[in-house]
């Protein structure tokens, strides 16, 4: 049994050498090899893991980067029969891998296994309420779930059985899509309370990491998905699982009928016009961000939520109205680094 890590980068220079070595001590008791799918990262990331015995397979168009492609870009170039989606940005523990791997062995019906993912940069908002969740969900036994957050062990079998690994047309919910594929098909995921990886990622404030998300297209996330959900049969499932479509369908909900009532208004010459209409509508969101504020136990908290409730309904859009590309369409890739992982030559050389 060998095993595949592929990590996924883009310009991760500051963390590519913690995930390239700690994804190398995972393998090393196994045999296989370290895949580095990187989306066209333009600092250092590349000439940093050149220094290692890995494979590196680069976009060959990096416009085109969305994180769908970057698991599927190392897909198409690895080997083994059980394989590790690992984010640049995180530190693999290999005692995970090694319990994850014999879980696999023991069950046949398991399509892949996770662990605890523990968050080490709380520098914003998002990544303050991830951690939060993070712990709050952690359970003390391993238990079965829909789909693997923040990336796991697979079979290939089942990965195989349901044509690819992950879409390449999504700009998020790429492992709850896989997750649903997988679970289609009478594949099972277990998610265990061991600590799998450390979680570094941006030391972006709030409004940086915001603005780090529009320019990458994150928000065209939940267009995107609803589109994939439609094409792989589990559409219905999409609106009770996914919270965040809920709200985005809801403030589309909310200002058509703003702008409906504030039309009747104005055609029908009521005992109020559109701009009462639209003030007491701002006056409803008022409420609403006070509401999320007291939940949340801050005004900012507050007004950052009900702000990206209301990019990612604009997000929800253009997500649907985008070209869609078949998922099994081979990604366009270019090789710059055809290392033969050796392990052993790896070890001696870091001895010296």
């Amino acid at each position: 049994m060998t095993i595949s890590i592929i990590i996924k980068s883009l310009n991760e220079e500051a963390n590519i050498a913690r995930a390239i070595e700690s994804a190398l001590r995972a393998v090393a008791p196994f045999g296989g090899e370290v895949v580095l799918a990187d989306s066209g990262s333009r600092d250092l990331t590349i000439e940093i893991a050149r220094r290692y015995p890995i494979l590196i397979v680069q976009l060959a168009d990096p416009d085109e980067a969305c994180c769908g492609l970057g698991p599927q870009l190392g897909f198409q170039h690895c080997n083994g029969d059980f394989i590790y989606i690992l984010d640049g940005d995180m530190d693999l523990q290999a005692d995970f891998v090694a319990t994850a791997m014999r879980m696999l062995a023991d069950d046949p019906a398991l399509a892949g296994v996770g662990g605890y993912i523990r968050e080490m940069n709380q520098a914003n908002l998002a990544f303050k309420a991830r951690a939060k969740r993070g712990a709050s969900q952690r359970s003390e036994v391993a238990r079965e779930v829909d789909c693997l957050g923040g990336g796991g062990l697979y079979r290939r079998a089942s990965l195989q059985s349901v044509g690819y690994m992950s879409d390449r047309n999504l700009h998020s919910l790429e492992e709850y899509d896989l997750g649903k594929r997988l679970k289609l098909k009478g594949w099972r995921m277990h998610i265990l309370p061991d600590h799998a990886a450390d979680h570094y990622s941006y030391t972006l404030s709030t409004a940086a990491l915001l603005l780090h998300k529009l320019r990458g297209g994150f928000f065209l996330g939940q267009g995107d998905m609803l589109r994939a959900a439609a094409a792989s049969g589990y559409l219905q499932q999409v609106f009770g699982d996914v919270r965040a479509i809920r709200y985005s369908l809801a403030v589309l909900a909310f200002w058509s009928l703003v702008t409906a009532l504030a039309i009747i208004a104005h055609v029908l010459v009521l005992g109020f016009g559109p701009a009462l209409v639209f003030g007491m509508a701002l006056l409803a969101l008022a409420v609403v961000v006070a509401a999320v504020a007291r939940n949340h136990r801050g005004l900012v908290s507050g007004l950052n939520s009900v702000f990206i409730w209301h990019v990612s309904a604009v997000g929800l859009i253009a997500g649907l109205l985008r070209h869609r590309t078949p998922p099994t369409t081979p990604i366009a890739d270019v090789v710059t680094h055809d290392a033969v992982t050796n392990l052993a030559n790896y070890r001696a050389a870091a001895a010296e």
